[in-house]
């Protein structure tokens, strides 16, 4: 009886190896002109993306240059073309000279008594979603400072909330300016109680801190321990 080839393993590899490398081959000739298409969109992507933040730095580094010499005009009182010169800044990519450009339009506005271009500029800084919420908190901050007559109590309330708790870096602004606003609301108490917070919270400024120890007194609230000296 014949018995059946002796077939080593050398030579399955060597049909597993030729297999492999006819189905190489066959893949690269029917899908070659994809592969290349492939590869040149990607490098073109690829160098495009560089450019791209090559630009934006390059264009950042000019803004930053603008800003700097619109400072110097402002220093020197020579301020013509310095509104639209901040308008333009204020559509910049950079978020720190667009946040900037905004915040110096509204000082200008105030400076120039344009009350109303004023808050509406730190309006545009709240609605930015792409700012940074710092950026976003100091605009709700001022926008209310300027707004304050003209609001009802409950508004400004409600809008300095998040901010007007301690430990919030804002606590001191919007916890003041939330406390006036319970005042005319007629809830002293509560008006009471936020001063004597603000007044033995060591993180506020000591100006807000003192106005706060008097009216928290002067609405019955023990603000005592604020007027305690630090441990030596």
């Amino acid at each position: 009886m014949a018995q059946p080839p002796d077939i080593s393993d050398t030579f399955l590899k060597e049909v597993d190896e030729n297999l492999r490398r006819d189905q190489i081959r066959d893949f690269f000739k029917d899908n070659g002109n994809y592969l290349i298409a492939a590869l040149i969109l990607f490098l073109a992507v690829s160098g495009g993306l560089i450019w791209y933040q090559g630009h934006r730095e390059r264009l950042a580094e000019q803004h930053v240059e603008q800003l700097a010499q619109i400072y110097r005009d402002i220093g020197t009182g020579n301020t013509t073309k310095v509104p639209q010169q901040l308008d333009d800044l204020s559509n910049s990519s950079s978020k720190a000279v667009r946040a900037t450009a905004l915040f110096t339009r509204a000082a200008l506005a105030i400076q120039q008594n344009d009350k109303k271009l004023a808050i509406a500029t730190y309006q545009k800084i709240r609605d930015d979603g792409g700012l940074p919420d710092p950026y976003r908190d100091a605009a709700l901050i001022r926008q209310t400072a300027l707004q304050f007559d003209s609001l009802q109590p409950q508004q400004v309330i409600s809008q300095l909330e998040p901010l007007a708790k301690p430990g919030n870096p804002w606590f001191g602004s919007a916890g003041e300016m939330t406390a006036l606003a319970l005042i005319k609301a007629g809830k002293n108490k509560e008006a009471g109680e936020l001063f004597a917070k603000l007044a033995k919270d060591k993180t506020v400024p000591d100006s807000i801190r003192n106005r706060s120890i008097q009216i928290s007194g002067s609405l019955g609230a023990d603000a005592s321990s604020a007027l305690e000296p630090q441990a030596q």
